[in-house]
Order: C-alpha cells, then structure tokens, then sequence
C-alpha cells in the first residue's frame, strides 16, 4: 500500500532524512491488518488493479487526470468502487470519473490564488484525505508532498491513484500530526477541514508551527462561524450531524488564535458559505451529504439549528 523503499530514498535527499525511520515505523503499526477489518479487502482490490500506461497525466487540472480513456472503463470503475466512499475529488483514470461527494477543485482555486509559489518546496498535508490536494500541489511544482491522514480508507485511495500515476514525490501516510516529530523543515504546512475536529485548537496551531521552517508558510482553512468580534461556536452535541466537531471560531477569534499559537503576518483570504453544489451525494458517496444536514425550511441552519457550513481560509507565516 505504501512504498517504502520509495518513501526512504525519497526522504534521504531531504532534512526529514532523520526522521525517516520514525515515520515508516509508525507508518507500518498503523498498517496492522488487526486494526481495520477492512485493510485486507483493500490490499487486495490494489493487487487486482490492471497495469496501464502512466505516462499520460494532468496534475494541474480540476479533474486530477491520469491516462487516456481506456477501452474498458466498466471493469476499471467497478474495481475503484470497491474505495467507497470517495470524498474528496474530481479525478480522470483512464476514462473513469471519479465524481467524488467534494468537488475539491474549488477549494483548490480558493486557496492556490493566495499561496506563496508551491514551485521546489516542501510541503506538508495534515489531513490529507486520498490525496487530491497533494497531486494538485504537485501539479502546482512542488518538490515533495507529505500527506498525512490515520483514515485508511483514503491511503488506499492514494495507493490506488498512486498505481496508475506510477511513481511521484508524493505520499499519504496513515498518521496523524500527534505521530509526527517537530521538523521544523517544510516550506508549506497545510492544515484544511482539521481544526474544528480537534479538542485543543491552541495544541494543533502549535504542532503546525512546528513543522514549518522559518520564514515557512501556513495554510489554514477551517469552519467559521460568523461575526466581527472574536467569538467561537462550541456545539452542544453534533453540528451538521458530526459528533467530533469542538470549536468553531469567528475569523478575528481565528485570527486571535493564529498569532497567540505565535504566527505572523496573519490573514484571511477567503470566506465562502459551503453549498450543496460543492457538497453532495454522487455514486461515488452514496451516504447523506450536506443537504441531509441542513434544517429543509431554513438554508441558513444546520439540522440542529446551527449556523450552517462557511469555511474561511487563512494565511500565516513563521518569523
């Protein structure tokens, strides 16, 4: 599922070279068939994929592409289904669309616009997902992308994609930012649709700070509740029917948040309501979706009365 010979070598050229080991170990614990049911049908739909020409790629397109239609996309689609539900996307393989439930290009285009160039850096992917941001970041002219996701369901995903984009300096590892060690080396930390998930904001704003080098760059997109003062939305209960939602911030308190974990030159740069056009149900992602979790006579309410999905995207740095 993971290369990693690849992996090594790839790292040994960087200063994550002394932490190489570290991060294949605990890659590999977190592989242990025991702990998802499911691994072993996975590793066996990657074994069963069919061998297709690679050289044909978009990394730089909305709808990630690699290879050219293929005469049997019936079987190939079929094969992919087995990865369901896919939640973050559009991706072209060889003919198959992958109409995932996000149409994860248009945050893309939300947050390319105002990142330092990508172009020969370091970047690092927290919550990575099956790696649809990353080829894009690739796509972008990154020189290497570390993404980092425990779900082990989107690694597959990735090692599916990987199988037919043939080798890239690009990897999803089944880890969270805890099983990381403070770097202190990327040139471009990511961190899109985690903190609201995690029990500390201030501890997560901080392991980010440490993996950026100096100078570096954050790139932070987060739910946002609205209002001009600093104030956060702590759901009493689910919010939008998740259960692992802690905090919500307004963008000053957002802000506010950014400069005391000790960010620099903090900015919003983009404030959008999420609709049901870039979140929703495809064959891709039978589950509910996001018009399942707002209130059917008000729009502007989640099913518990809630404010419903914005998300803002923010940009720091590190003195």
């Amino acid at each position: 599922m993971i290369d990693f010979a690849r992996l090594r070598t790839v790292l040994a050229a960087t200063p994550l070279h002394t932490h190489t080991e570290i991060l294949l170990a605990a890659s590999r614990a977190a592989l242990d068939p025991q702990r998802h049911g499911d691994l072993p049908r996975w590793q066996a739909a990657l074994a069963a994929l069919p061998v297709l020409p690679r050289e044909d790629r978009d990394l730089d397109a909305d709808c990630v592409r690699i290879g050219a239609a293929d005469s049997d996309t019936g079987m190939l689609r079929e094969r992919l289904q087995v990865f369901h539900p896919w939640r973050k996307g559009p991706f072209c393989i060889h003919g198959v669309h992958i109409d995932a439930e996000w149409r994860s290009d248009w945050k893309w285009r939300r947050v390319a616009a105002h990142l330092a160039p990508l172009a020969g850096r370091r970047v690092l992917d927290v919550g990575s997902g099956n790696g649809y941001y990353a080829l894009r970041m690739l796509g972008a002219g990154a020189a290497l992308v570390l993404g980092i996701d425990p779900t082990l369901l989107y690694v597959a995903q990735f090692a599916a994609i990987s199988h037919f984009s043939g080798p890239l300096p690009a990897f999803v590892l089944p880890l969270a930012l805890e099983a990381l060690p403070d770097t202190g080396c990327f040139d471009t930390v990511f961190s899109m649709g985690v903190l609201y998930h995690r029990r500390d904001p201030h501890e997560h704003l901080a392991r980010l700070r440490a993996q950026l080098r100096p100078g570096g760059e954050l790139v932070l997109e987060t739910l946002v509740v609205a209002g001009d003062t600093p104030s956060v939305l702590v759901p009493n209960g689910r919010y939008a029917k998740m259960k692992n939602v802690w905090a919500i911030p307004s963008i000053p308190q957002a802000c506010r948040w950014l400069e005391e974990a000790g960010f620099t030159h903090v900015r919003c740069v983009d404030d959008s309501v999420t609709s049901t056009d870039e979140q929703r149900a495809s064959d891709w992602m039978r589950f509910e979706s996001l018009c399942d979790f707002i209130d059917p006579h008000d729009p502007t309410r989640t099913v518990e009365g809630h404010p419903a999905p914005r998300r803002a995207v923010f940009i720091a740095g590190k003195s």
